[in-house]
């Protein structure tokens, strides 16, 4: 029988790993930047640009055009889809409407003609970033209290039945720590910043890792019951390997499915994807190597404990 629980200090030696260094990572942008991560105008504020030319033109074109302006570090997107073909997405500084219209005729004149009527300007608030992302911490922390009122009620046949909640919890923060740590990296590397896609994925995954790791859980409480007498290393480790084929088979289908995306799908849902990706496979090693394996630890170094 293969040992997970058995080998727990070596996973969790991983997690704190991948966990300091994206904090190392953060703490590295934020000496350069002021800030963790790179921050949008979905956050800070700024105006937005679509334009769609009737010829192909290149990002170095289109910056160089925008350098003019004096937007010297804007966020520069080839936008993909069915109907969309040399469309691009910009992201700078505020400028005045004016500006705006002297910005896009320019990109019109010395790039390629732009398609009537698929022109778009605005100038974006920062509070609607702060709004949305106040909203999402307030949605973890208020899913996180349901998880823990939810196990205690449910799991209230096993001793400790608040231990499980606190782990199921404590794996949902793992993986925030670790897509954070990811974004960071990226951001030092890639130029990625935060937007309120990331908001997005942020959320789903934590839904999908409280989700994952409730499954294994319930299998334990199922062997408890069945196997009272079976050493509880044994019980859990049991447990995990007779739910991990079901919950590798739903991750790999959908993984495949995200990897393709990343490789095939347009530049302006890649760092979406690729967080959601990140975070997928984070929350399936969480579930199996930090969840339960801090459930095991706790119950072994106190197993007369009810909290």
């Amino acid at each position: 029988m293969f040992q997970i629980i058995q080998n727990r200090k070596r996973y969790f030696a991983l997690s704190a790993a991948l966990i300091f260094s994206g904090i190392a990572a953060m703490i590295i942008s934020w000496a350069i930047a002021g800030q963790p991560f790179g921050i949008s105008v979905d956050f800070v504020g700024g105006a937005r640009f679509e334009v769609q030319f009737s010829e192909p033109v290149s990002e170095d074109g289109i910056r160089d055009v925008l350098r003019d302006f004096g937007l010297s570090n804007p966020a520069v997107i080839e936008l993909r889809g069915d109907e969309l073909t040399n469309a691009w997405q910009i992201r700078s500084e505020l400028v005045t409407p004016e500006e705006g219209q002297e910005i896009t005729k320019a990109l019109g004149e010395q790039l390629a003609p732009l398609i009537p009527d698929t022109t778009q300007f605005e100038n974006v608030s920062p509070s609607i970033g702060q709004e949305v992302t106040r909203a999402a911490w307030i949605a973890i922390v208020v899913a996180a209290s349901i998880i823990l009122l939810y196990i205690a009620i449910a799991f209230r046949q096993v001793p400790s039945p608040l231990r499980y909640g606190v782990s199921a919890v404590s794996a949902m923060v793992h993986d925030l720590f670790i897509i954070f740590g990811f974004m960071a990296i990226m951001g030092l590397f890639a130029g990625w910043e935060v937007d309120a896609l990331f908001v997005t994925a942020v959320l789903t995954i934590a839904g999908f890792s409280l989700q994952d790791t409730i499954v294994v859980f319930d299998r334990i409480r199922e062997n408890i019951q069945v196997r009272p007498n079976e050493e509880y290393e044994v019980l859990v480790n049991r447990s995990i390997l007779e739910t991990i084929h079901r919950s590798l088979a739903t991750q790999l289908a959908a993984m495949f499915v995200m990897v393709a995306l990343i490789l095939f799908g347009g530049s302006s849902i890649r760092q979406f994807i690729s967080v959601l990706f990140v975070g997928l496979l984070s929350g399936t090693y969480s579930s199996i190597f930090h969840a339960v394996p801090l459930l095991a630890e706790w119950e072994l170094r106190s197993p007369a404990e009810i909290i």
